[in-house]
Parts: C-alpha cells; sequence; structure tokens
C-alpha cells in the first residue's frame, strides 16, 4: 500500500497559561497539498479526532512535549459517516504540539479536531443505584451539562448490550481516564454535532466506570455508539484500544459487572439472541433484520474493527461470566393477550425455583394471582370479566428481581371505527369492512339492500378483541344502489351494534395509468367527470375534460401546472371524480413524473462500493461479463469479484428509465 500521498506536519504553539478548567478544542483544516506544511498556532493537546472526505484511510501520528514522534495511528471511523465526512474516533495522544498526517486512497480533506482535555485529580462521588456497581457520576468527571443539545430520548427497555472500545492510546494513568471521558465529550457535541457524548458507560483499564450520556444510569437512556442500533441497546466502551491488547483483568471485571445490572434490570439472558431491524447504516439498510447476540461487539451491527480483535474475541466468555454473576435471575417475562379476556404470562427462570404472577388494580387491590415452581413462568389469568380499569402485573421468585407491567383488560363492549376502503364499488371489485372491538364478541354481519331488507349474512364468528376486517366482492346481478354492511356484536348480555354504508355503481370500469394520462371505460350517461392532480394533498393542475360521452376514454395531464410552468419531478396523483344517479365517487392513481438521473455516490472505485440515493437496477459490466443487481430502496451496496477489475463500467436505470453511468479505469 503506497502511503504518504499527502504528509502534512501540524505544529501547534503551547500557550504560556496552564491548562485552563474543562476541555477545550480546536479545529483545523490539514492541507493536503504541500509535502510540509505549518498550521496556525492552537493551544497544545491531549487528544485528536480526525475528519475526512473521501473513502480512503488516514493515518496520523502526535510530537509529544519532548519532541518525539509517536507510532502511526489509522483514525477509525466506525464507518460513521455525516454529510459526507467520514467522522474518527478520539484518540489520546498525551501532551502534544503537533501531528503529522498522511493519507492512502481517495481522500481530498482532513480536518483536526485537537482537544485539550485538562489533568485532574478527581474528588469521585460514585453511583450505586438498585444494586448497581460503583459508577463515577458526571458530577464527578465534571461533565459540562451546558453544552448538551437535546434533552435525553427513552426506549422502552433494554433489548441487548453493544461493547466497545475507544481506540487510541492504552497508555494512560488513572486520573487522566476522566480527562479522556471529558474530551469524548466535547468531541462528539461540538466536533460530531451530537446531543451528548455517545456512549452509556466508559470502563478504563483500572476498573473505573463512568457514567455516560445524560439521563439516568438505570434507564434505557438512547446513546449514539451504532448507528442504526442505538434504541434499544446500551452501549459501553473500554478506554484504549484492543486490537492485539487484551483488556486488564480490571477492566474485564468492571465491563462484565455494568453489562450484569443493565441486563438484570431489562430481564435480558446474556446468552440469548435475538433478531433485531437495523434503524439504517452504511452495512445494513433501514428495515433488515440482524441476527445479534445478548452482548454483542459494534462491528456485528457495521463497517468497523470494534471493540478490536482481542476484546472481541472474548465476548463469548463475557457472556457466560455476566450470566454466572449475582443470584437467581428472571429472564424474558412476557404478558401475552389472547383477545377473549384471557392474559398469558410467561418467563424464565435461571435457576429453577418457586414463582408467583400477581395482579393489582390501578387501587392497588390484589384481583388474581398464581404460582408454581420450575425454571419456567406459565401462567394464564382470566380477565374476561374484570372490571375496566389499568392493571399491574408483578412476576417474583424469592430472591431473583422481580419483572413488573401494565396492562389494560375489562373494556366494556362496543364496536368502534367501523369504515368501508373503497366506499364504493362495482360489481366485481372488492371493498374491506374495517372495524375495532373493544372487547371478545360474536360477530354478525348482513348484506341489507337500499330498502333496508337483509339480503344475506356473510358473516358468524366469534372474534377477538382488536381491529378486524372482512371483504366483500359484489356478486353479478348485484343492482346499483346505496347498501349497507350490518353489524351486530354480542358478548353475554351485551350487544353492539353498528352500520356500515357502501355504493355499488358499475358506470366506471378499467381504469389504468399510462405515463400521466388515464384510460377507462363509462358504461352509461347521463354523468359528470372531473380530473384533477395532486400533489401532498394539494391540487396543482385540473386539466381539461371533454364533453361527457360512454364508451373508452383517455384523459392526460400535460404535465403543467396551473400556473403553467413545468410540473417539478416528483409523486404526483391522478384522481377522477365521477357524479351519477348514486352518488359521488373518486378513484385515485399515484405516478411519478421523474426526469432526474439516479445519483451514484462512490464509496470507493477500488472495492466496488456504491450508494445510490433511490430504487435502481444497477449493472456492471466487466469485459463481457454482467452482473446485475436490483435494489428496491436507497442503500449502499457493494459487488464481490474475486478478481478486483482493472476497467468497469456501472450503469444505473430507474423506474422511469434514467440513467447514469460511472466508469473505472486503473
Amino acid at each position: 500500500m503506497k502511503l504518504l500521498l499527502a504528509a502534512v506536519v501540524a505544529v501547534l504553539a503551547v500557550p504560556a497559561s496552564a491548562f485552563a478548567a474543562g476541555p477545550t478544542m480546536t479545529v483545523r483544516d490539514v492541507p493536503l497539498q504541500a509535502s510540509r506544511t505549518l498550521a496556525a498556532a492552537a493551544p497544545r493537546f491531549n487528544m485528536v479526532g480526525l475528519h475526512w472526505r473521501g473513502a480512503g484511510a488516514v493515518y496520523f501520528r502526535a510530537r509529544t512535549l519532548d519532541g518525539r514522534w509517536s507510532a502511526w495511528v489509522q483514525a477509525d471511523a466506525d464507518d460513521r459517516i455525516q454529510n459526507g465526512w467520514y467522522l474518527g474516533g478520539l484518540d489520546w495522544t498525551g501532551a502534544a504540539t503537533a501531528i503529522r498526517v498522511r493519507t492512502s486512497g481517495h481522500v481530498t480533506r482532513v480536518r483536526a479536531y485537537y482537544v485539550d482535555s485538562p489533568v485532574e485529580t478527581m474528588s469521585v462521588r460514585r453511583l450505586q443505584v438498585a444494586g448497581s456497581p460503583l459508577i463515577i457520576s458526571r458530577f464527578s468527571w465534571q461533565a459540562d451539562e451546558s453544552i448538551r443539545r437535546a434533552a435525553p430520548k427513552v426506549s422502552d427497555t433494554v433489548h441487548y448490550a453493544v461493547v466497545h472500545h475507544t481506540a487510541g492510546s492504552n497508555n494512560y494513568t488513572r486520573d487522566e481516564s476522566a480527562a479522556i471521558v471529558r474530551g469524548i465529550e466535547i468531541y462528539h457535541v461540538q466536533g460530531n454535532g451530537w446531543n451528548d457524548i455517545g456512549y452509556n458507560f466508559l470502563v478504563d483499564k483500572y476498573g473505573q466506570v463512568f457514567e455516560g450520556r445524560y439521563g439516568g444510569v438505570d434507564k434505557a437512556v438512547i446513546g449514539a455508539h451504532a448507528e442504526g442500533f442505538n434504541t434499544g441497546s446500551v452501549g459501553v466502551a473500554v478506554l484504549g484500544s484492543y486490537g492485539m491488547t487484551k483488556i486488564s483483568a480490571a477492566a474485564k471485571a468492571s465491563l462484565e459487572q455494568v453489562l450484569a445490572w443493565k441486563l438484570d434490570l431489562a430481564h435480558v439472558d446474556p446468552l440469548s439472541t435475538l433478531t433485531w431491524k437495523s434503524g439504517g447504516n452504511p452495512r445494513f439498510a433501514s428495515g433488515v433484520p440482524v441476527f445479534l447476540r445478548a452482548i454483542s461487539g459494534h462491528r456485528d451491527s457495521g463497517f468497523t474493527d470494534c471493540p478490536g480483535s482481542a476484546l472481541y474475541a472474548e465476548l463469548p466468555q463475557i457472556a457466560k461470566d455476566v450470566s454466572a454473576l449475582g443470584g437467581p435471575k428472571i429472564y424474558a417475562p412476557a404478558a401475552l393477550r389472547s383477545g377473549e379476556g384471557q392474559v398469558h404470562f410467561t418467563a424464565k427462570l435461571s435457576v429453577a425455583q418457586p414463582w408467583t404472577v400477581t395482579i393489582l388494580s390501578s387501587a392497588g387491590v390484589q384481583v388474581a394471582q398464581g404460582s408454581g415452581s420450575g425454571a419456567a413462568v406459565d401462567w394464564t389469568w382470566d380477565g374476561s370479566a374484570a372490571t375496566p380499569d389499568r392493571y399491574s402485573w408483578t412476576i417474583a421468585s424469592a430472591t431473583a428481581r422481580s419483572a413488573t407491567g401494565t396492562l389494560r383488560t375489562g373494556a366494556a363492549l362496543a364496536l368502534q371505527k367501523a369504515t368501508a376502503s373503497p366506499a364504493e364499488v362495482a360489481p366485481g371489485e372488492t371493498t374491506t369492512f374495517a372495524y375495532t372491538l373493544t372487547a371478545a364478541a360474536t360477530v354478525t354481519a348482513t348484506l341489507v339492500s337500499p330498502g333496508g331488507q337483509v339480503l344475506s349474512t356473510l358473516l358468524v364468528a366469534t372474534k377477538p378483541a382488536g381491529t378486524q376486517t372482512l371483504s366483500f366482492t359484489p356478486p353479478p346481478g348485484l343492482l346499483n344502489g346505496q347498501y349497507t354492511l350490518g353489524l351486530s356484536a354480542t358478548a353475554g348480555a351485551k350487544t353492539a351494534i353498528a352500520d356500515i354504508p357502501f355504493t355499488v355503481d358499475d358506470i366506471l370500469t378499467g381504469l389504468a395509468a399510462t405515463g400521466t394520462s388515464l384510460s377507462f371505460t363509462l358504461t352509461r350517461v347521463p354523468f359528470t367527470l372531473a380530473f384533477q392532480v395532486l400533489r401532498n394533498a394539494a391540487v396543482v393542475a385540473v386539466p381539461i375534460v371533454p364533453a361527457a360521452a360512454a364508451g373508452m376514454q383517455t384523459l392526460a395531464w400535460d404535465k403543467l401546472l396551473a400556473d403553467g410552468t413545468r410540473a417539478p419531478d416528483g409523486l404526483y396523483t391522478l384522481a377522477l371524480t365521477v357524479t351519477d344517479e348514486f352518488g359521488t365517487f373518486t378513484r385515485t392513481i399515484d405516478v411519478p413524473l421523474d426526469t432526474t438521473p439516479p445519483a451514484i455516490h462512490v464509496i470507493s472505485y477500488r472495492t466496488m462500493r456504491f450508494r445510490v440515493g433511490e430504487a435502481v437496477t444497477l449493472r456492471l459490466t466487466v469485459g463481457s461479463n454482467v452482473y446485475t443487481r436490483v435494489l428496491k430502496k436507497p442503500a449502499t451496496t457493494q459487488f464481490w469479484l474475486k478478481t478486483k477489475p482493472v476497467r468497469y463500467t456501472l450503469t444505473a436505470t430507474d423506474a422511469a428509465g434514467n440513467r447514469s453511468v460511472v466508469r473505472y479505469r486503473r
């Protein structure tokens, strides 16, 4: 690998004053044109983070106060990209006055964030919440609460843990640990633009545990530590770099203690696995299900080496150690409602023992209790006759942390939100009736004629509480007119009724769109037609409609707005409204207007990794070989070939036929 495509020395003047209270950060763009360049004067630093543009790699070394240069270190972005910038981690350098930077591959800009975080002896105030290990509070490590950008967000619970390392040097003292944490805070907030420090907890090599993101150590605070996997997880980072070095025994013990406590609070089995949908990152697009362990490494969720190969290899044993810490535990508690008023309680116990499930009313009165013994909780409460209320439940055993939750049950019987979609159909078309039952009941659905006669019974069935649907297709020969679906729900002595009106009308058939034109058939006259074009529910054009006539019809939109200007690209709705003697109804078809070629962002020409901003068909041509890939949404993708080609052509074609081409030649 050819390094030194750009080599830069950034020399920083040491101020006359000693360290000021609290960390400071100075930002400098690093010029990449000169082989040796002096940067503008800045305060001395003991931590540095790099941002860069381009998919290449960036390396740096620092000059200590005595003039010695450190070894070269690669800046690790953990695949974090914001506004086209790769965000490197913050590395501890010790007191330094300059850095050298060199790059490999395609790098167009480098920006250095010099952090000076004074080292001070802490007056430690440790937290201990609900059986937690000792935790150094934000107050004790002197977090700067004034720079927090927003109030913390909290997830429903913690579902799994993500282990990180902060990278950088492992050569720091016990007192320097707090300075590193303070530096990470200012870099994450003022450098990366995040709301607060990204990690929920940080552990140093001496076994000290630091409170991370603000919001409560015993809450499921959403951090910024694993893009696409922040919600529902707890992020714990070990200070230092653990690619080849194992974490210390003290760090390992504290890491295991904080993981054991947080997972026990959420009743998560440390040895369990789960499938979690990505929130979106360069490796896993939004909505992609990802297999994870309850204690995962950052590399499981993104393109990164974090938490280092040595620490990552220890995670299976760490999970076993975490599982063995403390006393018996209750895992995966759940209260599943059957819809018939039954509530099924389940949980796993780490050690077989007696257990109880207790139900309390909102007034604190016990209304039911079940018990058993063994390694599994399995009990059902019959709440069908319970008074409508908000109930609380507790699953408890003699020594484990109890699991709790709430539920509503015993709702009064009612039929709600009864609708038909669409509310007008032709014979052969299907409408869907939807309604909500507040309690389990026997439902009867009848078809009622315009004159009020019951024509047929469409349904008699017992349905659970919740949203229900019933599809209906008017049979051939059913006359045009306004009909009613009559609903009746019965539970014991209680009955609820609802009527859903809908219209059967065969005047319009065969509606279809070709480009921005509508074609359809009108079976008879008289009628009136209206043709509108909408965007974001607002009318933007009203094309001319010819005189009414029966038979095949075509209405075209000329792609002009009401003011005569050309319509910009986007999604439009063609709406056709028909009025006849049976009523007025509207049919719509969404059509895209697209004249813009798809955007292809090249992340790496050499590794053939690309980002596209819309759904496209990709065709990679290498010599006489063509490789095709269909992307149904904006995504990052990569072509894996056994031999890296010296030249290729990539073509992206969107749904409208627009094309973009990328060519590469080494």
